[in-house]
Parts: C-alpha cells; structure tokens; sequence
C-alpha cells in the first residue's frame, strides 16, 4: 500500500483499540486498566472474570468482526455498481436475510445454526433475484438499486405480515432483534461467525486486484484478460454472503456498509488499502456505536441499530444534498 492508506490504517487500528478497551472497562462493574489486563491474563476475581471474558468480551469481538464484515460488503457494492449509494441496506439484501431468519424464528426459535442457514440461503436466494430482474444484456447500476429498492419493499411487507401473524412472544422477540442488537452474543455465536466471514474474505482478498480492474470499465478488464461477468457475480455472491452472516447473529444493523466505505475513501484519497481501511471503518462505526448505545443514554441501553441509522440518517441525506447542489 502507499504511504497515506497505511498510515490511515494505522490510525484507524489505534483508534479502534482505545474503544475496544473502554467496551472492556466501562459498564455497572467498571475496571482500571490495570484489572483488565489482569483478567484478559486470567487473575482477578471469578466474579470479574464472568463478567469481562463471557460478556464483555464475546460483545466487543462479535462488533469488529461483524463491523468489517458489513464494511468489505459495502465496498464490493459501492464498486461494482459505481455509486455512493450501492450497498446491502438499499438493495434489500438485509431484508432478504431478515426474513429467512424470521421464518425460522417462528418455527426453531432457538436454533442459532439454522437461524443462520436461513440468513445465508435467503439473502443469496435475494441477490439473485434481482441480479436476474436486473439483466437486460448487461447490468445497469441504476436498473439494478431500483429493483433492489422495489424487492426491499416487497420483502418488508412479507416481515410485517409475519410478525403480525406470529404469537406475540415472537412478534416482540423478532421485533427487538430486527432493530439490530449485541446483547446475548456469546462465544458460541463468535465461534458460528468468525469462520464463515473469514473464509468469505479471503474469497474477497482474492478477487480485490480484479475487483480495482472493474473499476476502470469492463472494456479495459477485458483488454487485460478478466472475465468481467463472472467476477461480478462471484464478488457479489461474497458480498451477500458478508452481509448475511452478521444478520443472523445480530440482525439488521442498517447504514455501515454505506457509510464505512465512504469514510475510508475520504481518508485514504487513493484506491491503494480500501478494501483493508474499509474493514477498519466498520467495526470502528458498529462497536463505536454500541458503546453509545449502552452509555449514551443511562439508565436505558438502546440497540445498536437505532444509533446506526440515526447517523446514517444524517450521512444519507448530507449525500443527497451535496449530488442535488453537483447536479
């Protein structure tokens, strides 16, 4: 990488420690530094221990792994389809996770494995739907967020009219994590998660010289030897996929995959790392705003999700102003 991207990266990276560390201390039982470092080492009080390494901690990962997961998927979206706006949230796919895992919620509420198949199979089973509605020799970035608006639509409806038709115990337990939330992550769910999302990357770090290529316009990918139709489909299968998975665990947590590639972008100013820088940004952005949602506003603890789409909120219509005041 250059210069810039990897000093940003290390800024980024500093930055995320210190809100990792004040996850790890801050709370009802709050920790010096030094009795952190002393229950990550395995001394201090049972007690403290409970609370840090099977609470706190499980939290805190499952927010950067996620976090970057969302943030990679935003970028391969941002990429492909050439603008801002080109992300999971807009296209559906959230919705299309959402609702395998509400479905399964209603039969095997209990079951976290198949409540994450659901969200792997429906959100593929999404993209691909409209990928095909979208296709008209060739696909249009325009034709293909407007379909993926309408499908979102669609799939919203089919949520609500579930929930609506469930017990109330279910409608309220849907309810709660469809505004997206980390509270009940366990190590369990880390240890569901982690695999999946790292071989997912992988897959991503292996087509990311190609995806830059794409950028540039499919005649020159072309001119330099990439299947421009086949890598499309296969980055934006590895998108979905990085977006279903953090919506099984935790749910719908809407607006870092479209804002985390953009912060990257701004503070990189170069296409060197963004992929690397984005990952950064999103667990930054998803942990930072967890920790608003837990300490912001005591004696209440809000879910992730109302602070991610309240900032993404104010960042989606800052965006739409500046392209009305371009154009």
């Amino acid at each position: 990488m250059k210069k810039r991207p990897l000093f940003i990266f290390g800024l980024l990276l500093i930055a995320l420690c210190g809100v990792m560390i004040s996850a790890l201390s801050r709370g009802a039982m709050p920790l010096s530094l030094h009795d952190l470092w002393q229950i990550l080492n395995g001394q201090g009080p049972a007690g403290l221990r409970l609370v840090v390494m099977e609470w706190r901690l499980p939290r805190v990962l499952i927010a950067v792994v996620c976090g970057a997961a969302l943030g990679i998927s935003g970028a391969i979206f941002q990429s492909i389809l050439k603008n801002p706006l080109g992300s999971p949230d807009v296209l559906g796919l959230n919705a299309g996770a959402f609702s395998g895992v509400l479905v399964v919620m209603v039969f095997w509420p209990t079951h976290l494995f198949a409540m994450t198949l659901a969200s792997l199979v429906s959100a593929v089973i999404t993209g691909i739907t409209i990928y095909l509605l979208a296709w008209r020799q060739g696909i249009t970035p325009y034709r293909l967020i407007l379909i993926g608006i309408g499908i979102r639509a669609l799939l919203m409806s089919f949520n609500g009219w579930v929930m609506t038709s469930t017990s109330l115990s279910t409608a309220m337990s849907a309810g709660l994590w469809s505004a997206g939330s980390l509270n009940g992550v366990t190590w369990q769910s880390l240890s569901l998660v982690f695999p999946m999302i790292g071989l997912t990357v992988f897959g991503v770090a292996a087509l990311a010289k190609r995806m830059r290529l794409l950028e540039m316009g499919d005649d020159l990918a072309c001119a330099l030897g990439i299947h421009t139709e086949r890598t499309r489909v296969g980055l934006l299968v590895l998108a979905t996929l990085l977006t279903a998975v953090p919506t099984a665990v935790i749910g719908p947590v809407s607006f870092v995959a479209l804002v985390a590639p953009q912060i990257a972008r701004r503070l990189t100013k170069s296409a060197s790392g963004v992929l690397w820088n984005t990952a950064i940004c999103g667990s930054l952005l998803l942990l930072a705003a967890d920790y608003l949602a837990q300490h912001a506003f005591l004696p209440y603890q809000l879910p992730v999700g109302v602070i991610t789409v309240s900032l993404g909120g104010i960042y989606l219509l800052s965006l739409l102003v500046k392209e009305a005041r371009r154009s």
